[in-house]
């Protein structure tokens, strides 16, 4: 059984005392304003870490850095005013520069750090159709089904662009300053052995010293300090790239420096719009284009902004659909004037966090910012190694692939590592796209296995046909409403694929409850890891009432884990059936 802690407390797995939590939640808008001082340091303090962060993005999606922060200027100033996150930072993601440098190849080809692709006016075309789906299917409510897609796919997905970000990021590690003319992982990894020996030793040596400072800054002996966790590890690689730099003379030669326009306004390129309706034969590379830009966009960016609402000291909660639809609004208007998509980020958000920043307003501030050191001081920028954000995007990668999240999903169970690792090698051997759909097919499959599995144990009374129909159901059978208690009965599998339905059902309750019963049947058959965190984020999140699983101790674990898959017992499930 599992119970919610009291609101407004926390408490150490020490088991110290509670430590009574900010009670006023600051809000957006103008009442937010009066948390200007908190903001603005904050802000800043994310512009230091979102001018290369952007930059470098940019060059991995295959544009030029002025594009990567031409979007996170438009996010920063569309956000405050539409999103419906709290503290959230959005601008260019690392997990879409692979998928854009895909989609830009197929349409005629990508740029560099330098140049612009041929194919880039019409990927703007994309990231603006895009950006109108996403404002459609918010206004349809339709952010919620961003959850079904099992966690270790999701993971599996965010691995896979991990690996593809650090291979492509090698050249810019290298000091390699010539034309890129591989594409896929396999490509590249071919090229490495020439990008190693003709690269610059210099600028490696400024890439490999600031991948060593961003490992060494970020680990738990280094994080004690306070300096450490309010300041990013990128930021750190950048100054001693830029220390580097100047020391050896590197500076000297803008072939190994950021380069941004004198004149930032030189830098928009519209979307072709007439070109795009000319090519016929484009038509169905952006089709798929567009598909998986904005399925990896809603899956990435909606699961970032629940995992920013976790570490949010005010426990304040964001509102999907309205982040799907600011994402839209901020597609929309960067794609006219030649920015990259938009989407939460991660690094970004949480340095906000550590910073202090309170509101939406901290994002803003970080685009005011960003427009000052490209109108007034893009010297600054020109200082940064291009080996540097070699460096920050290898350090990315890494971190999306860590060996931790495979060891974290073993602790849950092994299928969940085959889910993880299956999903990696199909989208490394395809695309992001199809990868993804192969690893949830995969994910169904298992779940037809397991549930063949108990309808043969239990007895032919249960048809596996309604097991398997039932995954798509909402898994609550039954509500019982007693004064301020709430019971609700799972009858049916829960799993990725309907737990959605469970998150609306607990949403749509009266504020007069103030307790909640999740009380799992005989005849739930089956419980997956992704519906298990989905019940324990629930359990934590439960706001002025508690929440209470009844049930799950009498189902077997496939782990000790206590976000592990579950299958009923048999005896249950044969007696709940018969």
């Amino acid at each position: 059984m599992q119970q919610a802690h009291p609101p407004h407390t926390t408490s150490d797995p020490g088991g110290e005392p509670p430590t009574p939590l900010p009670i006023e939640k600051p809000e957006n808008g103008i009442k937010g304003l009066k948390h200007w001082r908190a903001d603005l340091l904050a802000g800043f303090v994310v512009s230091l870490v979102s001018l290369p962060l952007s930059s470098g993005i940019a060059i991995a999606s295959g544009a030029p850095p002025i594009y990567g922060i031409i979007s996170s200027v438009i996010a920063g100033l569309v956000f405050p005013f539409v999103g419906g996150s709290f503290v959230t930072i959005s601008g260019p993601a690392a997990g879409l520069a692979p998928a854009l440098l895909a989609i830009m190849v197929a349409l005629g080809g990508a740029g560099d750090a330098d140049h612009v692709g041929a194919g880039y006016d019409l990927l703007l075309v994309v990231i603006f159709l895009v950006g109108l789906a996403q404002i459609v299917m918010a206004r349809l409510g339709l952010a919620r089904f961003a959850g079904i897609f099992p966690a270790s796919v999701v993971e599996g997905m965010l691995g896979a662009i991990g690996v593809l970000i650090l291979v492509k990021a090698l050249p810019l590690f290298f000091g390699y300053n010539e034309k890129i003319h591989a594409h896929g992982f396999f490509e590249y990894m071919e090229e490495v052995p020439t990008w190693a020996s003709q690269g610059d030793h210099m600028a490696l040596a400024i890439g490999a010293v600031g991948l060593v400072v961003m490992l060494a800054v970020s680990t738990q002996t280094a994080r004690r300090f306070r300096l450490f966790q309010v300041i990013p590890p990128h930021l750190f690689a950048v100054v001693v790239g830029v220390i580097m730099a100047l020391g050896v003379g590197l500076s000297a030669d803008p072939r190994f420096l950021i380069q941004v326009p004198d004149n930032p306004f030189s830098g928009i390129h519209p979307p072709d719009f007439a070109g795009m309706l000319a090519r016929v034969d484009l038509w169905g590379a952006a089709m798929v284009g567009a598909i998986t830009l904005t399925l990896i966009d809603g899956v990435e960016s909606l699961a970032t902004a629940q995992a920013i609402d976790r570490i949010d000291p005010f426990h304040r909660r964001s509102e999907p659909d309205r982040v799907l639809r600011a994402m839209g609004i901020s597609n929309v208007l960067s794609s006219l004037v030649g920015g990259l998509t938009v989407i939460p980020g991660g690094v970004k958000s949480k340095t906000c966090i550590e910073a202090g920043g309170r509101t939406l307003w901290a994002n803003f501030v970080n685009a005011g910012f960003l427009l000052v050191f490209l109108f007034i001081a893009p010297s600054l920028i020109a200082l940064i190694p291009k080996a540097t954000l070699g460096a920050i995007l290898v350090y990315t990668g890494w971190r999306m692939v860590h060996p931790s999240i495979g060891k974290h999903l073993a602790e849950i169970g092994i299928e969940q590592v085959a889910l993880y690792t299956f999903t990696i090698l199909a989208i490394l051997f395809t695309d992001l796209l199809i990868g993804v759909i192969l690893g949830t097919i995969a994910k169904f499959g298992l779940i037809a296995v397991l549930a063949r599995r108990e309808a043969r144990s239990a007895g032919k009374e249960v048809s596996l046909r309604r097991i398997l129909g039932d995954t798509f159901r909402d898994p609550v059978g039954k509500v019982d409403i007693d004064g301020a208690t709430a019971t609700f009965h799972i009858t049916r599998p829960l799993v990725c694929f309907n737990a959605y339905k469970l998150h609306e059902d607990l949403a749509s309750l009266d504020p007069g409850v103030k307790e909640v019963i999740l009380d799992i049947d005989a005849h739930t058959a089956l419980i997956d890891h992704t519906a298990c965190e989905a019940m324990f984020s629930e359990v934590e999140s439960a706001r002025g009432r508690t929440l209470e699983i009844r049930g799950l101790e009498q189902m077997h674990a496939l782990s000790s884990h206590r976000e592990a898959m579950r299958l009923q017992d048999v005896r249950r499930l044969h007696k709940a059936w018969r």
